[in-house]
């Protein structure tokens, strides 16, 4: 019933203006599992351009007008992270209904001043309405049907405010909520949470392709815009031009195409992040493309205090290739401290994927756990470690549990030190001396690692968010810095020996 009506509305702006909606497949899936009797929640991640606004304004207006819901006095609310936002939305309704015949338009008040508002007076009357991400505008109400829309962009305290108000009125009416948004740009967000952990009652279609891609990989971008190949929006072969024009830009350019476009997580801030994405990426080779262990090895630790993680990463400057593993301590679970730290399964993923192991109980002991790292490098010749000066103590004892004789480095995570390490890291990896096998554990520190900037320009490291785990790039920036120092110095020569 609810696709039937939808298919006899008339598409009120754009190339296609004034013709007869048709429905896309995944149009027509969303619709279906919104409008099961059994979902109260349904939730759309899909690209930018593929026209959810329109699909989520076509469904309030048969809710409106009671298509397939005969209760009287009907309330549709459609929320927007302001009120802007919101009258996109609106728009789409009121060009719906400036479409239909004359007789049925005459039912409908439409109110575009402090509120917008439309009004129905047929078939038991409704009213719908727009509002901006405050919840304190909704609290008492009781809607039958609620439009979230670009939730991710909305801000946090303010937006789950409005959520929390909006879903406990619903089960006054029986109500549905229908939560539409291109990705969120990490883990932690609200939206992001309705798709990794979605509670009873709720239907979940997410066009998200998966990690790693080119952006202009064809096939990706159509699972992010599936639109495109039946008409919706953009084309493949613009969503393709944008794509390369925004690699060959680099930066938050790519960031945003990313997170926007291609529906991806990816955070879009690029004035304090460590690395983006894509620069990362280019140091990920497959598995038979990395290079071989030879010449020294750096080993750069960043050891967790306690209940956190300790991270180690090896690097061999000669030929550029990098390890990096994390460690907690067993208690409490993986699963456990995932879902504490905002990331879902991650850290199970990590662990099946040879990246993340647990050691110790409530703490991960120091000698134990380098004595365990050694092990990894498989007799390689760790020619020096590196590490925090604050954590001197600690390490020494390590160090001497652990029965290792090689000498330590201690760098400093302030300015002075901190600016260093990250230009020189930074340097190698983008002239191509960084050189890794796909790692989620480094994906997922990276994408938590900003620098923080002093009055001069200096760097330092420091997380982007609280529950953010940076250790594994912090261990990886010690390394890879202390290999380019290395490297950049020249070669002694030998002495002849002379007779006198």
């Amino acid at each position: 019933m609810a696709i039937a009506f939808l298919e006899t509305l008339k598409i009120p702006e754009g190339p296609k203006a004034g013709e007869a909606l048709q429905l896309a497949d995944f149009q027509r899936s969303f619709v279906r599992g919104a409008l099961s009797p059994e979902n109260m929640v349904a939730v759309l991640s899909i690209g930018r351009g593929n026209a959810k606004t329109a699909l989520s304004a076509g469904v309030a207006l048969g809710s409106l007008m009671g298509i397939w819901d005969a209760q009287p006095k009907r309330e549709v609310l459609m929320a927007a992270r302001n009120r802007d936002q919101a009258k996109t939305a609106f728009n789409f309704l009121v060009g719906y209904v400036e479409a239909l015949p004359e007789a049925e338009q005459e039912l409908f008040t439409i109110r575009r001043g402090s509120r917008l508002e439309v009004e129905y007076t047929g078939n038991g009357g409704g009213l719908a309405r727009c509002i901006a991400a405050d919840g304190r505008s909704i609290l008492g109400g009781a809607p039958t049907l609620a439009i979230l829309d670009e939730r991710a962009a909305w801000e946090r305290e303010k937006g789950d405010l409005l959520e929390n108000a909006i879903l406990s009125g619903l089960g006054k009416r029986d109500g549905k909520a229908l939560i539409i948004s291109t990705s969120a740009p990490d883990d932690t967000n609200t939206f992001s949470k309705w798709l990794d952990e979605p509670p009873p009652g709720t239907y979940v279609q997410e066009h998200r392709p998966a990690f790693g891609l080119p952006a202009d990989d064809m096939p990706s971008l159509l699972i992010a815009n599936p639109g495109a190949a039946e008409g919706i929006g953009a084309s493949p072969e613009w969503l393709q031009a944008q794509a390369r024009r925004a690699i060959a830009r680099g930066g938050s350019a790519l960031s945003s195409f990313r997170n926007l476009n291609r529906n991806e997580r990816v955070s879009t801030e690029d004035r304090s992040v460590l690395i983006t994405v894509d620069e990362w990426l280019s140091a990920e080779v497959s598995p038979d493309d990395l290079p071989e262990r030879e010449g020294e090895c750096i080993l750069g630790v960043d050891l967790g205090g306690s209940r956190s993680m300790s991270a180690a990463a090896l690097y061999w400057p000669s030929t550029g290739r990098l390890e990096a593993v994390g460690t907690f301590p067993g208690n409490p679970s993986l699963a456990d401290r995932g879902a504490a730290d905002g990331v879902s399964g991650r850290y199970v993923e990590m662990k099946e994927r040879g990246e993340l192991s647990t050691l110790g109980e409530n703490t991960v002991p120091p000698g134990p756990w380098l004595g365990q790292i050694v092990r990894l490098a498989e007799g390689a010749t760790i020619s020096c470690i590196v590490g925090d000066r604050f954590r001197h103590a600690e390490f020494a004892e390590a160090i001497q549990q652990a029965g290792l004789r090689v000498p330590f480095i201690w760098r400093g995570f302030g300015w002075k030190d901190g600016s260093e390490d990250i230009e020189r890291f930074r340097r190698a990896l983008f002239d191509g001396q960084v050189k890794t096998r796909p790692s989620l554990l480094l994906r997922s520190a990276f994408s938590d690692a900003i620098t923080l900037i002093d009055p001069a320009g200096n760097a330092k490291l420091a997380k982007g968010r609280s529950l953010g785990r940076i250790d594994a790039a912090a261990a990886t920036v010690l390394a890879v810095a202390e290999g380019a120092r290395r490297s950049g110095r020249p070669a002694k020569k030998a002495r002849v020996a002379q007779w006198v």
